[in-house]
């Protein structure tokens, strides 16, 4: 029986390699996925899951028009899984759109992504699959200062200042970004 699943973690705990590496074993077992991810996320060009280490992969963007559960319904073949990347800058609406993919076409569905944003604020996709996914898993890694577990993201301004107000979006990597334990988060050695 097919679940929807949400993998979340702070910035650097792994998402995007785990996702390429999940495709690669079901492919390895010549079993088709569709992976996609967020069509605002251009930090690789549009319609990429990237990893920090170097890996790459061509994936389907998801746009606000775009409907997840046509494009899957109306593939040739249908996949053995739906993999997606950046799942935070979903809406509600693609979440439910994913949702009806396991339960209507019986294929399973992973989310990756951010929970919280820099004010520590759910994203809307992140909300959405904590409210409908049927396993949740945190992803680990360790605070950017200190040995602690990272449980936000720092944003960082040019010079290296924390911010801790704007715009929730602003796409990013090491550059504007460091996982952050919560101590770190209100009071960062910088």
């Amino acid at each position: 029986m097919a679940q929807l699943y949400f993998k979340y973690g702070a910035m650097n705990s792994g998402k995007s390699i785990e996702i390429l590496k999940v495709a690669h074993n079901y492919e390895e077992q010549n079993k088709p996925v569709l992976i996609f991810t967020s069509g605002i996320d251009d930090r690789d060009k549009v319609g990429y899951v990237s990893s920090r280490i170097g890996l790459k992969r061509k994936a389907i963007p998801i746009f606000k028009e775009t409907n997840v559960f046509d494009v899957v319904k109306n593939c040739e073949s249908p996949p053995f899984c739906v993999l997606v990347d950046e799942a935070q800058f979903l809406d509600k609406d693609h979440v439910l759109q994913l949702a009806k993919i396991v339960d209507e076409l019986d294929i399973p569905v992973m989310g990756f992504g951010l929970k919280n944003d820099f004010q520590n604020e759910l994203f809307e996709g992140s909300k959405y699959f904590l409210l409908y996914a049927d396993k949740i898993e945190e992803m680990k890694t360790i605070c950017w200062f200190c040995p602690r577990k990272a449980l936000m993201n720092l944003r960082i301004d040019e010079n290296g200042k924390p911010v801790y107000t704007g715009e929730q979006i602003q796409i990013g990597g090491n550059d504007s970004y460091y996982p952050v334990c919560r101590k770190c988060h209100s009071n960062p050695p910088l």
